[in-house]
C-alpha cells in the first residue's frame, strides 16, 4: 500500500489515546470538560527561547477530524473496543475550544503554547498530532532563527530537503525555517504549497557533464543570464573555478549589461577562499558578484567564518538546520491542568515528580508578556489564573516559580495577552495570517527581546513568573499531594 494514497490523520495518534478514550466512554467521563496545556520544558541548544510554529497545520487537522468506515473496521478488528464506543467514534467531531500563541512568537519553558478545553475524549485524541506539529516546526523555526541571527543580516537559504527525515519533514521544515527568518528554500514543493521562495542553480554534476568547466559555466550563463550563480569548486576553486567564472561573466553577461551574478563555494576553507575570490572578482570589475557558501553549516560555523573576515553574502544551510542536528528533539509535552465540574467549577490538577523540572503549573491560565514602556523590550512573562486581570497602570510583584522566596517588581510596563482564541465550540474563529506576515512578526518579536536573552551560550534567564493566586494554588496542591 502506498502511504500517501489515502491517509486519515485522525488515526495518527498513540494507541493509548484510544484505549483511554474507550475507558472514559465506558466510565461516564466522555463529556467531562478537561483543560490541557501544551508546553516545553527546556530550550533547544541551550538557547534562551524558542519560536512557536505549527499552528496552521493543527487548524487544518482539527477541521478534518473524523473516523472513516475503514478506520472503524480496523479498530473493531483489534477486539478491544465496545460497539457503543465505535458508534461514538463514527460520529466523532471536535466541539471544544483551543487557544494558542500565534506562530512566530518567541516562547519560553513551561508556558502554554496551546491550551485545549474540550470533552475528555476529544482533548485526549488530539494529543499526538498537536505535539508532533508544534515539536517539529518549533524546533526547526528555532534553529533557523539562530542561524539567521548568526548571519548578521546576510541572506540565509534552507538547503536541507535531501537530508530531512521524510517528505513531510522536508516540506514543513522549509516552512518552519522561513518563519524563523530564512529567506527561501531549495525545496520546490514548499514554494508550491506555502509560497516559500524556491531557488537554485547547479550541482557539481552539471560541471562534470561538460568537457570543460568553462563550457559548463558558459552554457549555464547563456541559458540563465539573470540567475547566474556558478559552482566554482568542482576542480580547483582559485586556479580554474573563479577565473573561468570571471571569463564567462565577461563574455556572456557584460555584453547584456548584467552585473548581478554569483559564485558558490561548497568545500574547502570558506574564510580563505571567499577572501581570495572576492579580491579576484573585484579586481576584474565584478564588485556586485555575490559569494554564497554551503557545506554543513550551522550558527557556530557561520559566526566563526564572519569573525575570521570571510567575504560571504549568502549562506545555504542544509542538514544541520532541517534536522536540528545538534539537538533534534524539541521536548514539548501535553498535560492535564484542570477539570470542569457540572456546575462550572474548575478544579486545578497538577503533576508532581521527584524531578522538579517535571512539576506542572496547574489550572486554566492566562499568559501575558510585559513590555517596558521606556524600551519596548520584553521584560517578563506572567502566568495567572483565567479569572485574573492585569492592571498595567500599577506596579506588580511577581513570583519566580522555581524559587519560592524570590520575587520581582515590574513597573511602567504594558501587558499583552499572548494566547488568542483559535476554536470556540468547535468552530474556527481565527484567520491565519500569510506566511510572509508570520515571518515578519517573528523577526519583530525576536527583536523585542534583550540581546542577553538571545545569546547562543549561557543566555540570561528570562522571567516566566506566576501570579500570587496561581502561586498559592500550585504550592497548596504540592503540599496536599505530598501527603497522599
Amino acid at each position: 500500500m502506498k502511504v500517501y494514497d489515502k491517509i486519515n490523520l485522525t488515526m495518527l495518534c498513540d494507541f493509548y489515546e484510544l484505549t483511554m478514550a474507550h475507558g472514559y466512554f465506558e466510565h461516564g467521563y466522555k463529556d467531562r470538560i478537561t483543560y490541557f496545556d501544551l508546553f516545553y520544558r527546556r530550550c533547544p541548544d541551550g538557547g534562551g527561547f524558542a519560536i512557536a510554529a505549527g499552528l496552521e497545520q493543527i487548524i487544518e487537522y482539527i477541521q478534518e477530524l473524523r473516523f472513516e468506515p475503514e478506520d472503524i473496521e480496523y479498530l473493531r478488528s483489534r477486539k478491544l473496543f465496545s460497539e457503543e464506543f465505535l458508534r461514538y467514534l463514527a460520529d466523532f467531531k471536535f466541539t471544544g475550544d483551543i487557544w494558542a500563541v500565534p506562530e512566530g512568537t518567541p516562547v519560553f519553558p513551561k508556558e502554554p503554547i496551546i491550551t485545549v478545553r474540550a470533552p475528555a475524549i476529544q482533548a485526549q485524541l488530539i494529543e499526538t498530532f498537536l505535539l508532533l506539529s508544534v515539536n517539529h516546526q518549533s524546533l526547526i523555526a528555532t534553529k533557523a532563527n539562530r542561524v539567521v541571527r548568526a548571519a548578521q543580516g546576510r541572506t540565509v537559504l534552507e538547503f536541507g530537503s535531501r537530508r530531512a527525515q521524510g517528505a513531510d519533514a522536508a516540506m514543513l521544515g522549509a516552512r518552519a525555517a522561513y518563519i524563523g527568518g530564512c529567506d527561501g528554500t531549495a525545496c520546490t514543493i514548499s514554494d508550491q504549497l506555502f509560497g516559500v521562495h524556491a531557488g537554485g542553480t547547479m550541482a557539481h554534476a552539471w560541471v562534470q557533464m561538460f568537457d570543460t568547466e568553462y563550457e559548463a559555466f558558459k552554457t549555464y550563463c547563456q541559458m540563465y543570464p539573470n540567475n547566474a550563480t556558478l559552482l566554482v569548486d568542482t576542480y580547483n576553486t582559485l586556479k580554474s573555478g573563479v577565473p573561468n567564472a570571471i571569463r564567462v561573466f565577461d563574455e556572456v553577461l557584460k555584453p547584456l549589461g548584467i552585473t548581478k551574478c554569483g559564485i558558490r563555494l561548497d568545500s574547502g576553507d570558506m574564510a580563505y577562499l571567499s577572501q581570495k575570490a572576492r579580491k579576484m572578482l573585484d579586481d576584474a570589475g565584478w564588485t556586485e558578484c555575490e559569494i554564497s557558501v554551503s557545506n554543513s553549516l550551522d550558527e557556530y560555523i557561520i559566526q566563526d567564518l564572519l569573525r575570521q573576515g570571510a567575504k560571504i553574502d549568502m549562506f545555504g544551510v542544509g542538514e544541520r538546520l532541517i534536522t536540528a542536528r545538534s539537538e533534534p528533539v524539541f521536548g514539548g509535552v501535553y498535560k492535564l491542568t484542570a477539570i470542569e465540574q457540572e456546575d462550572g467549577t474548575i478544579v486545578p490538577k497538577i503533576k508532581i515528580s521527584e524531578n522538579v523540572g517535571k512539576i506542572t503549573n496547574p489550572h486554566y491560565k492566562k499568559l501575558y508578556r510585559f513590555y517596558g514602556n521606556d524600551t519596548g523590550k520584553a521584560i517578563a512573562d506572567y502566568l495567572c489564573v483565567y479569572d485574573e486581570t492585569v492592571d498595567d497602570s500599577k506596579d506588580l510583584e511577581i513570583f519566580d516559580p522555581e524559587a519560592t522566596w524570590k520575587t520581582k517588581r515590574v513597573y511602567d510596563f504594558t501587558a499583552k495577552e499572548l494566547q488568542v482564541p483559535i476554536f470556540l465550540g468547535g468552530e474556527l474563529v481565527y484567520q491565519c495570517p500569510s506566511l510572509q506576515e508570520v515571518r515578519k512578526y517573528c523577526l519583530e518579536q525576536v527583536d523585542s527581546l534583550w540581546d542577553e536573552v538571545k545569546r547562543f551560550d549561557n543566555p540570561h534567564d528570562y522571567y516566566v513568573d506566576l501570579s500570587q493566586k496561581l502561586w498559592d494554588i500550585k504550592y497548596g496542591l504540592l503540599k496536599k499531594n505530598s501527603k497522599a
